[in-house]
């Protein structure tokens, strides 16, 4: 009679470890090969990555704790310029301009955007894609043409704004816009919230078509008026896409440049300067013929940088709000 012998495991003896297999998204292994290709997929955007992004971050955060004109060797100087930057009269207006200018029009980008869209969809329904064109026309203008349309606009003596006021009889308001402390930055967010208006109401109004118009039949059984219903299902609904038009918004005033600079490089008395314009200004040195200023410039940089990144961070939180 044959006997039969069962191995029995060892209780002392450590668990053997299989080798971790890699699958793809089907669930099949992957093979050597496969993953090399995939490296070498990865690699040239890897590299353009670190030559074109992160080496730039890197030198610039550098240079911001150097005294550098742009000729010789940096020295270096720790964190000087930023201390440095606390004191200067100028770079105090040009943090508070930036703010006030990117706080303002992104709510007034964001409330205008949002109930643009809804009056498209809804109001003006059946023109709604005229009016969507007519309103998106300036957004795909350039904001260095836009920024030198409305100086021409703005200009106390041939500016057809002022033309226009004088030819109703309004002489007593015509201004020298651009020229006034007063009155160069609402003028100034005018022209930033005719540039970006038409973006985003496209972006809510692509929102407003993906709610589920189940919602408002259930809304309207309930009783509720439009105005209801747009408080209670639309801006609910529009959570997520409100958060990114509110990350675009704060990413495009902190950085805010191109307009300013075209319009009034600053001026009058530093009443428009923004961070991106006085950190121009001291890296080109074209502050009445000063000396390049590299170093301090890139901790301006590195401040914007800071800005841009909280404002990322901001959406992230926003969206994952939303979701839950």
């Amino acid at each position: 009679m044959a006997t039969t012998t069962t191995a029995r495991a060892d209780p002392g003896a450590a668990p053997v470890r299989r080798p971790e297999v890699r699958t793809n998204r089907f669930g099949s292994p992957l093979r050597r090969s496969q993953r090399v290709a995939g490296y070498l997929f990865v690699l040239p955007t890897f590299a353009l990555f670190l030559g074109f992004v992160l080496w730039p971050i890197l030198r610039t955060i550098y240079l911001s704790l150097t005294a550098w004109g742009g000729f010789g060797a940096p020295r270096f100087i720790g964190a000087d310029n930023y201390s440095r930057m606390l004191g200067d009269p100028v770079a105090r207006r040009a943090l508070i301009v930036t703010l006030v200018l990117t706080a303002v029009t992104t709510v007034l980008l964001t409330f205008l955007g949002l109930l643009t869209a809804v009056l498209v969809n809804v109001v003006w329904k059946h023109v709604g894609v005229l009016v969507r064109t007519i309103l998106f026309v300036p957004g795909i203008v350039s904001f260095v043409v836009s920024g030198v349309l409305w100086k021409l606009i703005y200009d106390p003596n041939i500016g057809t704004l002022n033309q226009v006021l004088g030819a109703i009889g309004l002489d007593s308001l015509q201004h020298p816009w651009l020229a006034d402390q007063r009155t160069v930055l609402p003028a100034i967010i005018l022209v930033t919230v005719w540039g970006g208006l038409g973006f985003n109401i496209l972006i809510f109004f692509a929102g407003i078509q993906g709610i589920d118009p189940s919602l408002y039949e259930a809304a309207a059984v309930d009783g509720a008026n439009p105005v209801q219903q747009f408080w209670n299902v639309t801006v609910p609904s529009l959570r997520v896409v409100t958060g990114l038009v509110v990350s675009l918004g704060l990413l495009n005033g902190f950085k805010a440049f191109d307009i300013i600079y075209v319009m009034t490089g600053g001026g009058p008395n530093h009443g428009s300067e923004v961070l991106g314009t006085y950190l121009y200004s001291l890296a080109f040195g074209s502050t009445s013929g000063s000396i390049p200023q590299l170093g301090y410039a890139s901790a301006f940089s590195v401040v914007t940088m800071v800005l841009c990144t909280l404002a990322v961070i901001a959406q992230l939180w926003l969206t994952r709000r939303a979701d839950r």
